[in-house]
């Protein structure tokens, strides 16, 4: 039977998260299914970004450097994150962005790869993987001679781990499906067929447990403005095991990675370990509004960590699966995630049956003025049946409650049972989709 508002109620209500909520603003009448495009605002931020301007930077100036410790924030913030992410203080530094973050252990990988193993020349990526990273891919492997090989299904992974590969680089929460890597068995049959791997945590990060240690990863890169909550543009992040951190440059190789930056001498030195991988000067203002998001993921710990959220975010996603196919598979609503929780990160997407497939812009504005707040994707109009248009769905365990899925359904089914977007304000398109 399928579970009523009354049965999604008594789940919140017996929720041990639930207080976690009151660590952000969310507007009233808004179910935001949106944070992982973009993470609420926690209600310490703004106090804390007016502190950063008006004393630190209005009163104290460039003192503040020293005074208020802004030389040690990507450090400092980077081993909270680290805690997230299961690696050791020291190893994690905030700086820049996700590309510019991604270039730099690019770089150094195929440096390293192909410094043991000439011959190797492949970076391996999915082709669905998030368009930056293979931007970033095709631009280094143009610039170090390489080739960038794209699969189009992980059943396509093991053939392309042979001795061509050089670096494989994969998102471990497909932005578009959903899908989740087996981080620790993808990165042993990496290894094992002598390759070197990058991970980018976009999706990941904040979101469900992550051991990039105990997978004896390579390299991993990651934002702040989704489930970190950081604020939008926050600076992203970057993780380098430590055996590899020293063996090359990074090609960033900018002040702040200096071991010494204070001496301002014209020769470039490297910083030891991780320090290296920042390249410029720390955005103070966005950084510490990172700290903030950053800080209410933490504040899990005390309630059962990622584990407690992760197992939360399990059963957000299973019940907005439960309804949307008891509600709306008969309207044309169909899965487009995995439907296996292990195998499927912390969102759903869905796509619409013919004849709807064209409507799924207009279906998330219709929703979207509503107040149920997700995002569309575009899918590739030559293969549609392969890769649809989807509607997507992020479920942050901080602030998303059950009875919040059950009225987000109800509201979809609104939407396609009255033809509602059909209304011609939803097929208006704006620059971001």
């Amino acid at each position: 039977m399928t579970r009523t508002r009354q049965d999604c109620q008594v789940l919140d209500d017996e929720d041990t998260l639930r207080e976690l909520r009151h660590q952000f603003d969310l507007p009233p009448g808004v179910i935001y299914l949106d944070g992982n495009s973009l993470g609420v605002l926690p209600r310490a931020t703004a106090s804390r970004v007016q502190e950063v301007m008006q004393r630190e930077w209005g009163q104290d100036l460039i003192k503040s450097w020293n005074t208020a410790g802004w030389i040690d924030l990507p450090g400092r913030i980077g081993d909270k994150i680290g805690r997230l992410i299961g690696v050791k203080p020291g190893e994690c530094v905030v700086a820049d962005s996700t590309s510019l973050n991604l270039y730099k252990v690019l770089s150094a990988a195929l440096q390293m790869a192909r410094a043991d193993a000439p011959k190797r020349r492949l970076i391996v990526s999915e082709r669905s993987n998030f368009p930056t990273d293979l931007y970033i891919a095709e631009s280094l492997a143009r610039q170090h001679g390489a080739e960038l090989k794209l699969i189009d299904s992980v059943d396509e992974l093991p053939a392309a781990l042979n001795g061509d590969l050089a670096v494989l680089m994969l998102t471990q929460v497909n932005y578009r499906s959903g899908f989740m890597h087996d981080m620790a068995a993808v990165t042993a049959a990496a290894h094992a067929a002598g390759a070197l791997v990058i991970w980018d945590l976009a999706h990941s990060a904040g979101a469900h447990e992550v051991d990039l240690s105990g997978a004896r990863a390579d390299f991993a890169v990651g934002c702040g403005y989704k489930y970190l909550n950081g604020g939008p543009g926050a600076p992203a992040f970057v993780w380098v095991n430590p055996k590899h951190a020293e063996r090359f440059w990074q090609p960033l190789s900018g002040w702040l990675g200096h071991a010494a930056p204070f001496q301002f001498t014209p020769n470039y030195q490297p910083a030891p370990g991780i320090r290296r991988y920042i390249a410029g000067t720390p955005a103070i203002l966005s950084t510490a509004a990172l700290e903030c998001g950053v800080d209410t993921v933490l504040a899990a710990e005390a309630l059962g960590g990622m584990a407690a959220l992760r197992k939360k975010s399990v059963a957000l996603c299973e019940l907005f699966i439960e309804l949307a196919e008891a509600r709306c598979a008969s309207l044309g609503i169909r899965l487009s995630s995995p439907r296996e929780a292990s195998q499927r990160g912390s969102q759903v997407c869905l796509s619409l049956a013919a004849p709807l497939q064209e409507a799924g812009y207009a279906v998330m504005q219709a929703l979207i003025a509503r107040g149920v707040i997700g995002d569309f994707r575009a899918g590739d109009p030559r293969r549609l049946e392969q890769v649809p248009h989807i509607l997507r769905f992020g479920f942050t365990p901080l602030y998303i409650g059950y009875a919040e899925v059950f009225d987000a359904v109800e509201h979809l089914h609104a939407v396609l049972a009255s033809e509602e977007w059909r209304r011609p304000e939803f097929h208006q398109q704006g620059a971001v989709t």
